[in-house]
């Protein structure tokens, strides 16, 4: 069998993560997760700007939260729904990296896992596809997963230079 993306992006550290994070990203098919998560965006307008070109959801108070995550062996496609407020992406892997495409930003992570818990930092990022930025940019762009009472949470951190903070989403999801 074919591993995941998440598998072959972190390899063997996979099967060392708690339950919740290995059945959410050993998933195959078209799989459901459903939860509660709080968006709080900020109220600069350049921050406003970016947040919105690049598809994020808008700020939002312990909302039900749903993702969908379609696997189909090239990669995943992540729907995700903040109290009616779609955000969608797509994940794959490519030489061991994960790469993500958020609106017109291309991402590429570095993964670890430390403590239970897997972070995933920016390592590159292009503007259309083209436009290579400077990784210092996104320094302060960082997610972190983990397993707390037996559920899978998240939370979602941007800041930019200049720009200051742009979004954080956290919550928890459970299989739908």
């Amino acid at each position: 069998m074919t591993p995941t993306l998440f598998q072959q992006v972190l390899g063997a550290p996979f099967f060392t993560m708690p339950e919740a994070l290995r059945r959410l990203h050993a998933s195959r098919g078209q799989v459901r997760n459903a939860g509660r998560a709080t968006t709080t965006r900020a109220r600069n307008p350049l921050a406003r700007l970016c947040a919105g070109a690049a598809g994020l959801p808008r700020a939002a108070a312990d909302v039900p939260t749903t993702v969908d995550f379609i696997s189909d062996g090239k990669g995943e496609t992540w729907k995700r729904m903040f109290g009616g407020v779609r955000m969608d992406s797509r994940l794959w892997c490519r030489e061991g990296d994960l790469y993500e495409r958020l609106g017109p930003l291309r991402l590429r992570y570095e993964l670890h896992i430390n403590e239970g818990a897997l972070y995933w930092n920016v390592a590159s990022v292009r503007l259309l596809r083209v436009l290579p930025l400077p990784a210092g940019l996104f320094s302060e762009v960082r997610c972190r997963e983990r397993e707390h009472e037996g559920r899978y949470e998240f939370l979602v951190e941007a800041a930019l230079p200049l720009v200051g903070p742009v979004i954080r989403y956290e919550g928890w999801l459970e299989p739908a």
